[in-house]
């Protein structure tokens, strides 16, 4: 601020020196100085305008270094802070907002941000700074025709203001639109080869088509009101310079003014008073865009996570697992995944639940990852409720496979090293042989090097499940988490890798969902779920020698192994 006061006052030193030049070329043409005293004044003058110019610019220079590096700086803070927060944030939050919609807040609404925290409080101190000390000078050198000067420019700064509110809402109208245009895009890219096998992409430029036209309108909407902009300062500046040429010249043969380099330093002085005072009604819609776009990152900030982790310290994890009279309710569909579930997993255990779509496997293995909470009943880790533990060692000891395995756009090697990037190449390697992997990445040109596309888009179903299942093995946890993640490859690999990870994961506690009989042979309990209820619970052989749900699959899927 003090350097912006500084460099604008160094630009007002250089009109009253034009306004002495041209008094000094007058009382040399009345004969009232000699031709050498002339020149010598002149060329003082010239120099003290050129140095308040070059003073001036190098201050204008460090105060943009200044004002605009710390708004980048602020930029880089609220990126980092948004970010942050949408980590913590728990899965229902992603489940109601939209991807595009929580980038377009972090890319586009903090710019808006950035705007004011950078050229609009430069601006700000800049036309404060100009009017506080222009307007005075005027007033003090010639108060008639300063009056008649400042005419023009509140009806400026008054018309811009209001084009400005008008830009506001129309500004707000485009912000959103580009959410939505995100969001369309966003989802359209991620899937395409859904786009390309279903030959819909006529049906999908129509949507974008219709999109698009409407962005367009939007958007003419705002640049015809922005078009009024620089005409209306051009005018209004205009008929203020012929107030200047027309009232000056008249004051200046009655008599009223002493010179007319008085007239000239007016003519500066509007035209430095022209963009501040313009600037206010920008500065008034920087403002409310900034506004706008803050209180659209504030509902996300001011988001609490469901989840929150109330012990600080390090809660070691050994692998014991009890659920009590746990029921869950999903709260977006309302629909009831578990309904008074009750089983314990000893530590090192290995246990298979196995059920229809929908009979609430999978939220069984995100309760215990606590990506939800459970709704009623307990849910005990080691003995100790799962609330009560540390929610990052907690999930430091859990390896989870999901059932849509996702894969970074990455190298191989660096998706396998997720989840310890300290990991040396032959343990990779390793962890890929136990996931039957090893031999499709080392027949790709770069092997392990091997650029992904995004969410793994060049691999198949089955190696990105084996891969995901490499990622888990590398992170050696205590507890194992595995979701149907082994749908996609045939059954001879399947039961390699099955017999790789009963090596693997022994002495550590194991939960496989599946709806392959094959899977639960060897666990040590099986779980067998329907419409959220616990229907059986046993070895293999106890649950064979009974009639229900599990002989029924494990008959008919036997059957179907042999035809």
């Amino acid at each position: 601020m003090v350097i912006t006061v500084v460099a604008k006052i160094f630009q007002l030193i250089m009109p009253s020196y034009v306004q002495k030049s041209i008094t000094t070329v007058e009382d040399f043409v009345k004969g009232e100085i000699t031709q050498e005293t002339a020149k010598e004044h002149l060329f003082e003058f010239i120099l003290i305008i050129v140095g308040a110019a070059l003073l001036s610019g190098f201050f204008t220079f460090l105060m943009r270094q200044t004002i605009i590096y710390v708004s980048r700086y602020i930029e880089y803070d609220l990126k980092n802070e948004i970010f942050d927060h949408y980590q913590f944030l728990s899965l229902n939050f992603y489940k109601k907002n939209r991807t595009g919609d929580l980038m377009n807040r972090i890319s586009e609404d903090v710019s808006q941000v950035r705007m004011y925290s950078g050229p609009a409080l430069m601006y700000g101190i800049n036309t404060i700074t100009l009017f506080a000390c222009i307007i005075p000078i005027m007033f003090f050198t010639a108060p008639t025709l300063a009056a008649y000067t400042l005419i023009p420019l509140p009806i400026l700064s008054i018309l811009i203001y209001q084009i400005s509110k008008i830009i506001h809402k129309r500004s707000t109208v485009v912000q959103e639109y580009l959410s939505t245009l995100s969001t369309f895009t966003q989802e359209v890219f991620s899937g395409v080869s859904v786009i390309k096998a279903y030959a819909i992409e006529p049906q999908i430029n129509a949507e974008l088509k219709v999109l698009a036209m409407e962005g367009k309108e939007k958007s003419m909407d705002l640049a015809k009101v922005n078009a009024w902009f620089f005409p209306l300062m051009i005018l209004l500046i205009g008929i203020s310079n012929i107030f200047v040429i027309y009232i000056g010249g008249h004051q200046y043969i009655d008599g009223e003014i002493a010179s007319v380099g008085v007239i000239a330093e007016f003519v500066l002085y509007v035209n430095m008073l022209t963009w501040p005072v313009a600037i206010v009604g920008w500065l008034t819609s920087i403002i409310q865009r900034a506004e706008a776009s803050q209180k659209r990152i504030n509902e996300f900030l001011n988001e609490k996570p469901q989840i929150k982790n109330e012990v600080k310290e390090d809660t070691p994890i050994k692998g014991k697992i009890e659920f009590k009279n746990v029921s869950y309710t999903y709260e977006d569909t309302n629909i009831m995944a578990l309904k008074d579930i009750s089983f314990t997993i000893e530590e090192g255990q290995t246990v298979a639940i196995l059920g229809k779509t929908g009979s609430g496997k999978s939220t069984i293995l995100d309760l215990i990852a606590r990506l939800y909470d459970v709704g009623s009943g307990e849910l005990f880790i080691d003995d100790v409720p799962i609330k009560k533990l540390n929610l990052y060692s907690l999930r430091q000891a859990i390896g989870a496979v999901p059932q849509d395995a996702f894969l970074f756009s990455d190298t191989i090697k660096n998706n396998i090293k997720f989840g310890k990037a300290s990991a040396t190449d032959e343990e990779v390697i390793k962890v890929a042989k136990s996931a039957v992997v090893h031999n499709n990445i080392i027949e790709f040109k770069k092997q392990y090097d091997t650029i992904l596309g995004e969410r793994g888009i060049t691999l198949s179903g089955g190696q990105k499940q084996r891969i995901s299942i490499a990622r888990a093995l590398l992170k050696d946890p205590e507890i194992y988490l595995f979701d149907d993640c082994l749908s996609a490859v045939d059954t001879e690999t399947e039961e390699t890798i099955l017999n790789n990870l009963q090596k693997a994961s022994k002495a550590k506690t194991t939960i496989i969902v599946s709806h392959r009989v094959s899977s639960a042979i060897n666990a040590d309990k099986i779980l067998v779920l329907s419409d959220g209820k616990l229907l059986q619970s046993g070895t293999h052989e106890e649950l064979n020698n009974v009639d229900g749900y599990y002989k029924e699959l494990y008959l008919h899927q036997l059957s179907e192994k042999e035809n």
